[in-house]
Order: C-alpha cells, then sequence, then structure tokens
C-alpha cells in the first residue's frame, strides 16, 4: 500500500473517532440537563376556594327554592362578591332558604344572592307567590271555621257561603253551600307559615286565598251577604301529581252573580237588608 493510501486512511480514522466522541459528548449532555431538571419540580402554589349557595337548576320568577333548588359549589374565595351565601359563614343556609322564592329569574349555577330571594317574613312574598292569572283575596271567616285552627297556610280548602233567608230574625232558614272549591290558602291572619316556635295557634279570623280574577269578585259579593267558611281538602284529594296544575274551580251557581240557594238570581244587598233579585 502506498504512503498516500495510508495517510488518507489515518485521516478517515481520526475524523471517525472524532465524530463519534463529539455524539457522544451531545448525547450526555441533554439527560444530565433533564435529570437536574427533574431533581428540582416547580412547585405551583394552589389558589384557596371555598362553596358558595347556587342555583341547582333554573328558577323562574315566584318559584319556591325547594330541596333540589340549592346546592354548594367550589368557588375561589377571592372572587367572593358581597352577597353571596359561603357555607363556612351559613352552613345551614341550602335548609333555611327551602321555603324562599325566587324574587327575579336565576339560573343554574349563579351564585344565590339576598336581593333576588324572598322569605316568607318577607314583605311582598305574597305577590311572589301568586301565579301571573291568580288574585290573592282577603276574606273574613270564623273561628270555627278554620277547623280550631289547623287550617295552616298551603292548605287547600273548600269555601262555603252560609245565609239567612226569608221570615223574621228568627224564623229564618239558613242555607249554606259550596262557592269554591280546592282553594289554596296563602294566609291565616297574616301568618303566611307555621312557626314551630310559636307558643299557640295564631287567631284565624282572617284568610288570604288563592283564587281566579272572576272568582275574586264572586267572594267579594257574597261576602257582605252572609258569612264564610273553610272545608279543609285531604292532600290525598291532590293525587300522585301533587297541587301544582290544581286550580280552584268556581261552583256553576255562582257564575254571572247566580247561585241555586237564593233563588236563582243575584244577590242584592241594600241598606243592610238581603232580596233576590228574580228576574221578574
Amino acid at each position: 500500500m502506498s504512503g498516500a493510501r495510508l495517510g488518507a486512511l489515518a485521516i478517515a480514522v481520526a475524523a471517525g473517532l472524532l465524530a463519534a466522541y463529539l455524539a457522544m459528548g451531545l448525547l450526555n449532555k441533554p439527560r444530565g440537563t433533564q435529570a437536574a431538571y427533574k431533581a428540582t419540580p416547580v412547585v405551583l402554589e394552589s389558589t384557596p376556594m371555598t362553596e358558595v349557595l347556587v342555583a341547582a337548576k333554573d328558577l323562574a320568577t315566584g318559584e319556591r327554592l325547594g330541596d333540589t333548588g340549592l346546592s354548594w359549589r367550589s368557588w375561589p374565595r377571592d372572587a367572593v362578591a358581597a352577597g353571596m351565601i359561603t357555607k363556612e359563614s351559613q352552613p345551614a343556609a341550602a335548609g333555611e332558604l327551602s321555603e324562599a322564592r325566587a324574587r327575579q329569574p336565576m339560573f343554574a349555577g349563579e351564585p344565590v344572592v339576598d336581593v333576588k330571594l324572598v322569605r316568607p317574613s318577607d314583605g311582598g312574598f305574597v305577590s311572589a307567590v301568586l301565579p301571573a292569572d291568580m288574585r290573592a283575596v282577603s276574606i273574613s271567616i270564623s273561628d270555627r271555621s278554620a277547623v280550631s285552627g289547623l287550617i295552616l297556610p298551603n292548605d287547600r280548602v273548600d269555601i262555603i257561603f252560609t245565609q239567612r233567608r226569608g221570615g223574621t230574625a228568627g224564623s229564618r232558614d239558613v242555607i249554606s253551600e259550596t262557592v269554591l272549591s280546592n282553594v289554596r290558602v296563602l294566609a291565616i291572619n297574616q301568618t303566611l307559615r307555621q312557626d314551630p316556635n310559636s307558643p299557640g295557634i295564631p287567631d284565624s279570623r282572617t284568610a288570604v286565598v288563592e283564587v281566579e280574577p272572576e272568582q275574586a269578585e264572586v267572594l267579594a259579593r257574597i261576602e257582605s251577604a252572609g258569612e264564610l267558611s273553610l272545608a279543609l281538602r285531604s292532600i290525598a284529594a291532590q293525587g300522585d301529581g301533587g297541587d301544582s296544575n290544581q286550580r280552584p274551580v268556581l261552583a256553576e251557581a255562582y257564575r254571572q252573580g247566580r247561585n241555586i240557594a237564593s233563588g236563582g238570581g243575584p244577590l242584592i244587598v241594600r241598606y243592610g237588608l238581603e232580596r233576590q233579585n228574580s228576574g221578574k
């Protein structure tokens, strides 16, 4: 082999060795860097959280929150605004607000604030409870008609109208008939809920009931002509669907100012005296 070829071979071998050395150095460098990175991990600081009361579902105006309308949700502590209800400050809030109603519409997941709620003890509760097409009417009732105070708000009752007609004061006939059936009681003597801490049964000489506009006119017309009584209905009468879709029913005899018991014509009260207009 000539000297020139030997020199070229030696240069090639030297170049190969140099390339191998450089390659080993490059491969070892990242491994060392990765090992050092693993040895010193970066620790991220966690955000302080708390639990706030939110709407568990969409709530319409006047809708009762109930047992399923509220829930607790984790919330950044720094993002808790004034008016929000936290579990730390009011742990029993979900149960205490079950009877409250939505003063304004709320969406699922929206934090609950006091300005959007109306409680039974707050002013304006009855107007929030009423459906848009119903009316609240206050009527005078006797103590005994309230079944010794056992009729409470949200009970369903029949309204009975009692009047005396004909003859002298001692010989007048007493006639009673049901005017309205399945009427919801909103309040008894301005008591909007049963208070377990109350020492006794509230006075029940005044009742606020939920009726339709035409039915409200009938009650206003007949109240001064006799006595109104309440008959408590069984909760079983509402069936499995409850009373959410049940509406009060006006007796056919009292539609358009007529009633059967008084002779078929509209009742007229003038100067404290009653008479029936037969239309003849």
